[in-house]
């Protein structure tokens, strides 16, 4: 089956891959919908007529953007806390249009765990992005037609999911191993949406938005860190490289997944630069595509059925 591609290049912004379409009368929930790339798509759906509610663990934190859309809206939610995600569920009545499941924590120095016992990024990028898609699954079938995006990384090719250990009790723990297993995850979530709910008409993809610098996701990583990525001089002092996107670039392909007429039916791919992404053999090399064990449907079976019953369990 040939790659699904666009008319837009790698720098292109969510305003420009959403000019023309009209989302009057569609309904969206973007996760961390306040800041980086998560506000740039809220704004660009709601400048093209849709209704939007940021979930957001603060939504005071949305105020610039709840006074310059009247019709977005920012209710709160804790990925991590699964009983935050059922209250979220619980009170949402609307049906479905776009769940954009943005928001996302990377490289913890230390490990944590959420009340399941989940290492806390796999628990916040992927755990509570399931529980939500499944809460919101009867609002995702109302009117029969439905998209999920999961935000995910280029870090998807650096590792797989470890189904032997994936909350780090045996080996040890590293911050950066930790985030890559929850980014493959969350394409893998795409995948088993689109596997197991298509029928249902709810299509589902995943993507990379592409290195943005200083957005809050980063707010963990080490200056040394920051340094080897080209985003720090030796002095401390905060650089754009050459290969950086704006928050305004990084959202264009989580806003053509969602709402663009080029992708309608278009289910269970990863794009990245507003293209569908082949896939290629993970590991330290490549730079682009998508891992074979990220797109793997039998990997996103297994962690499927190792979530569901964690999730309907919370859900209750």
């Amino acid at each position: 089956m040939s790659l699904v591609t666009t008319p837009f290049g790698p720098r292109a912004t969510a305003m420009e891959v959403i000019a023309g379409v009209d989302l009057t009368g569609r309904r969206a929930i973007v996760t961390g919908g306040a800041s980086g790339l998560g506000a740039e798509t809220v704004r660009a759906l709601a400048a093209a007529g849709a209704r939007v509610t940021i979930a957001t663990r603060d939504p005071r934190m949305a105020k610039e953007i709840l006074e310059e859309f009247p019709q977005v809206d920012a209710l709160p939610i804790d990925l991590a806390d699964l009983a935050s995600v059922r209250a979220f569920c619980r009170a949402w009545e609307d049906p479905l249009d776009m769940l954009v499941a943005n928001a996302g924590i990377m490289m913890l120095p230390t490990l944590e765990r959420s009340d399941q016992g989940w290492e806390m990024q796999l628990a916040t990028n992927y755990l509570g992005h399931f529980a939500l898609a499944v809460g919101l699954r009867p609002a995702l079938t109302a009117k029969g037609r439905s998209r999920v995006v999961v935000v995910s990384s280029g870090a998807q090719l650096r590792a797989g999911v470890d189904f032997a250990d994936p909350q780090f009790e045996s080996r040890p723990y590293d911050p950066f191993l930790a985030y890559a297993q929850s980014k493959t995850a969350g394409v893998l979530l795409a995948v088993g949406i689109s596997r197991h709910w298509g029928d249902a008409g709810i299509a589902a993809t995943s993507c990379a938005p592409g290195a943005i610098p200083y957005t809050n996701l980063g707010r963990h990583i080490s200056p040394d860190v920051l340094k080897a990525m080209g985003v720090m001089d030796a002095d401390g002092n905060l650089v754009i490289p050459d290969y950086a996107k704006t928050s305004e670039q990084g959202a264009a392909t989580i806003v053509l997944l969602a709402a663009s007429p080029l992708l309608e039916g278009v289910t269970g791919g990863y794009f990245e630069d507003n293209q569908e992404q082949p896939v290629v053999q993970g590991g330290p090399e490549p730079a682009t595509g998508v891992a074979a064990w990220s797109a793997d449907p039998g990997a996103a079976d297994r962690l499927w059925d190792l979530a569901l019953p964690v999730v309907e369990s919370a859900l209750r």
